[in-house]
C-alpha cells in the first residue's frame, strides 16, 4: 500500500498488455508503477487489429489517433491457390457486438499510443527494465533492489502489493518460478519483414495465403506491406543459414510468391520467432500475475494475440481491483479459456478443415437450402474471426460442428499446412 493507502502494482513491461493493463488499473484507482526501457526489436507481429479491439481504443480515449497512422481494415482475404480468392467483408456480418472495421498499425507508434494512454491515466513510467528475484524457495517475487531503487519516485522504497508480468515470450517470471508450459502442437518459425511495392488483392484487406510449405501474410501500411512466413522449423533450414537468407529465399520460392512479391524490395530487417506457441499453466500467484504473451500466445493467423492480451489486461485490472481469490482464480480461468477456444480454431486452419468449409460455403450458398445455412452460418462464423464471439460456447461449437460435419464429403486435406 502507498501512503494513501491505495493497492501499488508494478507491471514489468511497457508493450500493449503492460500499458492498457496500467490504464485500467488507474481507472480503478490503483498505485500503478510500470518499467519499460524503451528498447524494442525493429519489427514486432501483432500490426492486424481485429474489430474486437476496436472498443478497446475508444475505451482508452486513442481510436482517433491510431486511425491517423493506421491503415482502414475492411475484411480478410485467403488465398487457396492462383485461381481461387476468397475475401470475408465484416461489413457483411450479420449481428454481432463490434465495428465492422479495424486498423493495421505500425507497432512502434501503436505501442507508443497505449504507453501515453497510460501514463495520462496516471501510471508512472520508469524507462528501466524491471527485475525480478524469487523470495526463497515461495511462490512470492520481489523487485531487485536496483529496480526499486531506480522507481523511488513512485513506490518510495517500498514493495509493491502486485506485480505483473507483462514482458512478452521471454516470460521472465514463469522461468524465475520454474512454471510449467504448455507448448502447443506446431514448432514453426515465423520470419517477418516490410516490404515496398508488394501487391495486395484488396487493399483494405489483411491476405493469408497457402503455400505450398507453410502460409504467409501480407498486412498492408501505409507505404508498405508487412510480409511475414509461417514455416515448420524443419523446412525453414533449406532456405539458408541466416533469418534474411532464408526470408528472401523463401519469397523467390513459392509460384504463388513470386506473382505478388516480383517487384517488392525488402527495406527492414527480418526478424526471426520461434517456439512462440504456448501458454504458461498458471497465471496468478501468491503477488504475482502474468498478462498479455507473458501468459500465453497462440498464433499469428486469426490477429489474435492483440485481442487476448488488451481482453486479458482489462479482466486482470478488474480482479486486482477486487482483491479476492475468487477474482484472481477467476481471471486464471478467463486467460485459459480463452486461448484454448482460439486454439481449437485455429487447429482447423491448419487441418484444412476451415479452408475447405469456406470453400464449400461459396459454393452451396446459392442453392435453396445453402441460403438457409448460410443466413445461420454468416450470424456466427465470421464473428468468431473478428473476435467478437470466440469464447460463447454455441458459436465456438458451431465452428466444431461445421468443420466436422459441414465439408459435404470435400477432402480437408486438400487445403491442409504443411
Amino acid at each position: 500500500m502507498n501512503d494513501q493507502g491505495r493497492k501499488t502494482v508494478a507491471i514489468l513491461g511497457g508493450g500493449p498488455a503492460g500499458s492498457t493493463l496500467a490504464a485500467y488499473l488507474c481507472k480503478h484507482g490503483l498505485d500503478v508503477t510500470m518499467f519499460a526501457d524503451g528498447k524494442r526489436p525493429p519489427l514486432i507481429v501483432g500490426e492486424s487489429l481485429i474489430p474486437a479491439v476496436v472498443p478497446f481504443l475508444r475505451e482508452l480515449g486513442v481510436e482517433e489517433e491510431v486511425a491517423a497512422y493506421g491503415t482502414w481494415k475492411g475484411g480478410a482475404t485467403f488465398v487457396y491457390d492462383r485461381d481461387y480468392h476468397l475475401n470475408i467483408w465484416f461489413k457483411e456480418v450479420r449481428g454481432g457486438n463490434t465495428p465492422k472495421y479495424s486498423y493495421n498499425v505500425p507497432r512502434d507508434r501503436f505501442d507508443a499510443t497505449l504507453r501515453d494512454a497510460a501514463t495520462r491515466a496516471g501510471a508512472a513510467l520508469v524507462e528501466t527494465t524491471g527485475k525480478l528475484e524469487r523470495v526463497g524457495d515461495s511462490d512470492r517475487v520481489r523487485l531487485t533492489d536496483d529496480t526499486l531503487a531506480a522507481a523511488r519516485d513512485s513506490l518510495a522504497g517500498r514493495q509493491p502489493d502486485w506485480i505483473v508480468d507483462a514482458m512478452g515470450r521471454g516470460r521472465g517470471l514463469p522461468k524465475l518460478l520454474d512454471l510449467p508450459v504448455d507448448a502447443g502442437s506446431r514448432r514453426d518459425t515465423a520470419l517477418h519483414a516490410h516490404l515496398e511495392n508488394v501487391e495486395v488483392e484488396v487493399e483494405t484487406n489483411v491476405h493469408t495465403d497457402r503455400l505450398s510449405r507453410g502460409w504467409s501474410w501480407r498486412i498492408p501500411l501505409q507505404g508498405r506491406v508487412s510480409v511475414g512466413f509461417i514455416v515448420d522449423d524443419a523446412s525453414i533450414r533449406e532456405f539458408g543459414a541466416t533469418a534474411e537468407e532464408q526470408f528472401d529465399n523463401l519469397l523467390r520460392h513459392d509460384p504463388k510468391m513470386r506473382d505478388w512479391s516480383a517487384p517488392g524490395r525488402r527495406i527492414t530487417p527480418v526478424m526471426k520467432y520461434t517456439n512462440y506457441q504456448a501458454r504458461v499453466t498458471r497465471g496468478i500467484g501468491t503477488n504475482w500475475a502474468l498478462v498479455g504473451d507473458a501468459f500465453g500466445f497462440v498464433d499469428p493467423v486469426f490477429s489474435s494475440g492483440m485481442l487476448i492480451a488488451m481482453q486479458s489486461a482489462r479482466q486482470l485490472a478488474a480482479a486486482l481491483a477486487d482483491d479476492s481469490q475468487r477474482a484472481l482464480t477467476d481471471y486464471d480461468a478467463y486467460v485459459k479459456a480463452n486461448l484454448d477456444a482460439w486454439r481449437s480454431v485455429i487447429e482447423h486452419f491448419y487441418d484444412g478443415r476451415l479452408l475447405t468449409l469456406f470453400k464449400v460455403g461459396q459454393h452451396v450458398r446459392n442453392k435453396f437450402w445453402g441460403k438457409l445455412v448460410d443466413f445461420h452460418f454468416r450470424k456466427h462464423m465470421p464473428r468468431v474471426f473478428m473476435g467478437d464471439d470466440v469464447t460463447n460456447p454455441y458459436s465456438s461449437w458451431l465452428v466444431e460442428f461445421m468443420s466436422t460435419h459441414g465439408l459435404y464429403g470435400h477432402d480437408p486435406e486438400e487445403f491442409r499446412i504443411l
